[in-house]
């Protein structure tokens, strides 16, 4: 996700958009072998055989009818699967969305010219947004260059909806509202909404045409504070965005309601470029340590912070920054790659403005102020408390593993996001006794507005391993043997899924059009393995391979008694973010990591004694 940035590109950000291939239906032969091996790991051979005969029959009765209108239905979309996606994995899901959907991430701005310090976080915070600025007009101005993996283009649609992006929710339904243009589409907004102690303020990021510099950022910023300091609090509308997504929706109706103007400050909202948050939290991190900033990104105020805006820059009171962001309008890797563009900016500037100090004159920000009512306090003051009582059942830990990282695994002949994946499947059997089902994002951005396939990293031949790696009589050539079959397979699998190979979204296509023409639910989706090995949202592990980059990010476990899990994979380290619910009996994010770190170990002794 490197930002190749061009003063005069050849090729233009979004130039290759018309011309990427279709998403493709995979074969219903094909799926069906393929959910069979998924979710053999997970069964008795009696069990196994009763799943079998369920999927024989699904293959050659009710399967091939709605295989043949999904193939009907793919030939009138360049993206069959696009806007079924949307709907089922985010819009149409009514339980909180901020902690249980969105995605965030520590910054890494603290492992160089940016460690935690006090006193900075306004200067600092101007600098920050003046780059993310630099980035949305590059976006705009079409000079990103268009990523590719090798030669092929890759789609690149999500980066559309970084800024001026939100999610409006709906009694049964959200929407998702994208106000971006590039230069050449037309006028876009350029204003930002400034959160602190539950108030909200806006202003235009440009003036006379050009971007406000770090300098005339800070003035506006100071005057935000200076507002809001020695001020009681405001009424922390914001905090409406963390509940359950159809009482959210039924508030904002009555907020609209009491006071047309409550409208148009919520499309202020929906519509600027992005959120900034001037949080008093100080969490601390260290480059070893990112579990206070993992847990405050997750876990953060409330108030001041827009849980439906695709960017939420969080600026915290010690010089520290994370980000908070909706899953629904994109993948984390649109986040990752802008975060690595500020990155990168900041080490070549040492953290400093080194441009103009003069300051234009300009409006200062205006405040946002709600009307509001008993209802609306109530209203809030209930969300508040629901949000609470959920985040404080989180468990966050964020570490990095400093013995070794790409390069160690790389010279083996390894790949280094298998290697994280079997690391984790060990570390799991090891602590649980048992596999888990586990979901790996494989990304399908070779197709038109394609965003992911799942992956299922928990196959036969990592049990198998597993198994191995446990048993004592086991030699290490018998280690290394079934280690190599479980790289091939992961491989294998993950090739698969990038090339439109996959079987869950085909799957859930299935199910879809069986829902949709009000057909009897077919007995695959109700068999009890379909739910045991992952299928319907059900991972035991929901991992994310966040990149190469120094950006890594944190997320929510998929189910109650499962982990969420990001890393990323630096030359000489690897960072891991793990969580769990503290409610759950069965799982501790703490022993996992300990146990992916003795994992780790094992594995590199054990491809560093062969040459597998």
């Amino acid at each position: 996700m490197t930002n190749q940035v061009s003063e005069f590109p050849t090729e233009r950000t979004f130039q290759y958009q018309h011309s990427l291939p279709p998403l493709p239906v995979p074969s219903l032969e094909g799926s069906l072998t393929k959910y069979l091996d998924a979710v053999q790991p997970f069964a008795t051979e009696e069990e196994y055989q009763v799943t079998a005969a369920v999927v024989k029959r699904f293959g050659e009765g009710i399967g091939k009818d709605l295989h043949q209108k999904l193939l009907q239905r793919a030939r009138t979309r360049r993206n069959w699967l696009e806007e079924w996606w949307l709907d089922a994995a985010y819009l149409e899901m009514r339980y909180p969305s901020q902690l249980n959907v969105n995605f965030g991430g520590p910054a890494p701005y603290l492992e160089h010219c940016w460690p935690p310090t006090e006193g900075v976080q306004l200067q600092r915070t101007s600098i920050s947004m003046w780059h993310t600025l630099q980035y949305w007009d590059l976006l705009r101005k079409e000079r990103l260059d268009p990523h590719k993996a090798g030669n092929v283009v890759l789609d690149m649609d999500q980066f559309r909806m970084l800024f001026c992006t939100c999610k409006v929710p709906g009694v049964t339904k959200d929407t998702i509202i994208n106000y971006f243009k590039t230069e050449s589409e037309g006028p876009c907004p350029s204003h930002v909404v400034v959160m602190c102690k539950g108030r909200f303020f806006s202003f235009d990021a440009v003036c006379d045409g050009h971007i406000l510099t770090p300098p005339e950022l800070l003035r506006q910023l100071t005057h935000v504070k200076q507002c809001c300091e020695g001020e009681p609090a405001g009424d922390g509308i914001a905090a409406l965005t963390s509940e359950e997504r159809t009482r959210w929706a039924t508030a904002r109706e009555y907020l609209i309601g009491i006071d047309p103007a409550n409208k148009t400050i919520l499309e202020t909202i929906q519509s600027s470029l992005f959120v900034v948050s001037l949080d008093d939290a100080k969490p601390y991190a260290t480059a070893e340590n990112y579990t206070p900033v993992s847990l405050e990104v997750l876990t953060g105020d409330p108030t001041i912070r827009w849980g439906d805006k695709s960017y939420n820059s969080l600026s915290f009171a010690n010089g520290t920054f994370g980000s908070n962001c909706d899953h629904a309008p994109f993948e984390g890797m649109v986040l990752v790659t802008h975060c690595y563009y500020v990155d990168q900016q900041l080490k070549a500037t040492e953290g400093k403005w080194k441009g103009s100090e003069t300051v234009r004159p300009m409006p200062l920000p205006e405040e946002l102020v709600f009307s509001v009512d008993d209802r609306v306090r109530r209203d809030v003051a209930h969300a508040k408390q629901q949000y609470f009582e959920t985040t404080q059942d989180l468990q966050v830990v964020c570490y990095a593993f400093t013995s070794f990282g790409k390069a160690a695994i790389k010279q083996r002949k390894l790949h280094p996001d298998t290697f994280i994946q079997l690391a984790l499947q060990l570390a799991y059997y090891r602590q649980h006794g048992r596999l888990g089902s586990c979901y790996e994002t494989a990304m399908t951005r070779r197709f038109y507005h394609g965003r992911t396939e799942t992956m299922r990293p928990c196959t036969l031949e990592a049990q198998n391993w597993c198994h191995t790696m446990l048993l004592p009589a086991a030699s290490a050539e018998a280690k290394r043997k079934a280690l190599l079959l479980a790289f091939n397979k992961h491989n294998k699998l993950m090739a698969e899924a990038q090339n439109g190979k996959g079987f869950d979204r085909h799957l859930l296509g299935l199910y879809l059009i069986a829902k949709e023409e009000g057909l009897p639910m077919p007995d695959l989706f109700t068999d009890p393995l379909y739910c045991k090995s992952g299928g319907g949202g059900n991972f035991t592990l929901s991992t994310s391979l966040a990149g190469y980059t120094t950006v890594h990010g944190v997320g929510a476990p998929m189910v109650q008694h499962g982990y969420g899990f990001f890393y990323r994979i630096s030359e000489d380290r690897i960072v891991a973010s793990c969580s769990a619910w503290k409610s759950s009996p069965e799982t501790d994010a703490e022993t996992l990591f300990q146990n992916l770190v003795t994992s780790l170990h094992e594995m590199l002794h054990l491809a560093t004694t062969a040459q597998l």
